[in-house]
């Protein structure tokens, strides 16, 4: 398919294909009969799929040639941050870089490949970056009680964090195996942690550039559990020899300050697309919307800060089991505590966003940044109420998002019939127009298990992980699904019935230790197999850390050290080393 010179030349000529990674990917459908072109800023009506699916690229242009290098700095190939310290709270400094692995489960690999490959495409997955208002009336720190990890010490820090991860992207010059330019990048959902206002302007201004204050209520000081004197949380300003510190968390005054204080990103140099996950679906990622109390009191003046550990396991519970869609535990247990509630200001920044709303904000000008405009989204989408659509990354490959969240309620997901018919037949168009096809999500196969009907869509069946294996497995130019939500690294092989294989590539958040994102690059091995390259970014912050620099970039470092310490962390997210750096086999279908 790929009509692209070998990346072992010394030069490789521009054409469109290189061409789309400056200039933008191609939208092509929402499943509605729409499609874009490269510089259109509002969805074009096609007379049918076939036409969406065949939206032109962009035109051809004179550009001087240039020699492509691979381009490994600032990826996990290089260093990644490793301990320097061997007990209490443990400091980060540089450690050894990951080296990449070849995984032949579904096709052998063949001496030579390397000098006759040719790139057909190269992007970022950016995943679960979970921008939390930490102040926001609507959390569930209080869990903490019965379970230590349910509020961690740096979600303060999440914007500073989500910056110097913009900034490594823009930093990277090429791709690190083929040296190709990066197409675009994709978030794979849990954008915002809360379903928050607040944290949906953070996330599309550090996204797309600007000055983002990560502050709600009192614009004059911090209102939450870290200034609360309660010792189960760590109180970072104060003397109080609170649970954290007792495992060795420093005193740094002047850090609530810091972390509420302007900030501003570059915003991404490259054009960059958006998949929904449940935390932006729903208020804590798993409430149904549709509680008018939940609703009134997100953006009220009242927190519930400490919950017995007994009352908190019990909340927990519902939480796992899945007993509580439309949260209505919650609200009972926030009434039953009306006097344990404290005082904050009030912010109505912090409401709920709906999902036409959340589509409307990507929409929205003010936040085009490197395109396109709506981030993949169109006004077919708000039209038709989807949160799905497909474009074309370059000639020979194609991009499909879907939205997995059960509007129903819980975290985990599902797709309807409708959805699911549409990405059959998305598939099957691009293998008529000889594209390869990278399938983004932001649930996995495993944890598309939640078949709760949508309210707005009862009548649509639902359909869990398992479905969209099968569908995938359908057709051989799928290559890839590629999704977040577990917080760790896995890359699973699978074989579809007909006996066509892809990748499942789920890759750790941006809030959890290691906070990762990960390059793909897509290759023609030219011997009847293709390549798809697996590396892995950590954000531009130092690995070291300074107690006494508070700035954003200092901020974005303790980010990092802080997560790694947060009590009853995982230490397994990184996956193991055929989940990391990879080179993975696959036959041509």
């Amino acid at each position: 398919m790929s009509r692209i010179r070998s990346v072992a030349g010394s030069t490789l000529g521009v054409h469109r294909r290189t061409l789309l990674a400056a200039t933008g990917a191609v939208s092509l459908s929402v499943g509605v009969g729409y499609a874009l072109r490269p510089t259109d800023s509002e969805a074009a009506t096609a007379t049918d799929a076939r036409a969406a699916a065949e939206a032109p690229v962009a035109p051809a242009r004179t550009a001087a040639a240039a020699p492509l290098v691979p381009y490994t700095r600032g990826t996990t190939l290089a260093a990644v941050a490793a301990p320097r310290t061997s007990s209490g709270y443990r400091r980060l400094g540089d450690g050894p870089g990951w080296q990449r692995v070849v995984r032949s489960e579904l096709a052998a690999p063949k001496s030579g490949r390397a000098g006759r490959r040719t790139a057909l495409a190269a992007f970022v997955q950016l995943t679960d970056l979970h921008l939390i208002d930490s102040q926001h009336p609507l959390r569930l720190e209080f869990l903490r009680s019965a379970d230590v990890h349910a509020w961690r010490p740096h979600e303060a820090l999440t914007v500073p964090g989500a910056i110097s991860l913009v900034e490594r992207v823009n930093a990277l010059r090429g791709a690190p195996v083929t040296g190709s330019p990066l197409h675009f990048a994709m978030t794979t959902g849990d954008n915002t942690d809360n379903n928050a206002k607040s944290e949906l302007e953070w996330f599309l201004k550090i996204m797309s550039g600007g000055r983002v204050t990560p502050n709600t209520g009192d614009p004059r000081h911090y209102e939450g559990v870290q200034n609360s004197g309660l010792k189960q949380y760590w109180q970072p300003e104060s003397t109080t020899r609170d649970a954290d510190k007792q495992l060795g968390f420093p005193h740094l005054e002047g850090f609530l300050a810091a972390a509420i204080r302007e900030m501003n990103s570059p915003g991404l140099t490259i054009p960059w697309y958006s998949t929904v996950g449940n935390h932006d679906a729903m208020p804590l990622g798993t409430y149904g919307h549709g509680d008018s109390y939940l609703a009134e009191f997100a953006a009220g003046g009242r927190k519930l800060m400490s919950l017995s550990a007994s009352e908190a396991r019990k909340l927990q519970d519902t939480l796992k089991g899945d007993s509580d869609p439309k949260g209505t535990y919650f609200r009972d247990l926030l009434k039953a505590h009306a006097r344990d509630l404290r005082s904050v200001t009030p912010d109505e920044q912090r409401a709920p966003f709906t999902a036409a709303e959340y589509i409307k904000a990507h929409l929205d000008p003010a936040y085009k940044g490197a395109g396109p405009v709506g981030h993949g989204y169109s006004a077919a989408n708000v039209e038709a109420g989807t949160q799905y659509y497909s474009f074309r990354i370059s000639d020979d490959v194609i991009g499909i998002s879907l939205d997995t969240t059960d509007a129903g309620g819980h975290y985990n997901g599902s797709i309807g019939a409708a959805q699911l018919n549409w990405l059959d037949r998305t598939l099957k168009q691009a293998r008529t127009n000889s594209s390869y096809a990278i399938v983004f999500s932001h649930h996995t196969s495993g944890t598309m298990t939640n078949l709760r009907p949508d309210p707005a869509r009862p009548n649509d069946r639902r359909h869990g992980g398992e479905d969209v294996l099968g569908v995938l497995g359908r057709h051989p130019n799928a290559l890839a699904w590629v999704n977040g939500h577990i917080h760790k690294n896995v890359v699973t092989p699978h074989t579809g019935s007909g006996g066509h294989s892809f990748w499942e590539i789920s890759t750790a958040s941006h809030v959890d230790f290691p906070q990762l994102a990960r390059i793909i690059e897509v290759v023609d091995n030219k011997d009847g197999t293709l390549s798809l390259f697996t590396t892995l970014i950590e954000s531009a912050a130092p690995h070291r850390t300074d107690f006494t620099d508070l700035s954003q970039t200092g901020l974005a470092a303790l980010y990092r050290e802080l997560s790694f310490n947060a009590p009853g962390s995982s230490t397994s997210l990184g996956g193991g080393a055929g989940d990391r750096n990879t080179e993975l086999v696959l036959k041509k279908g």
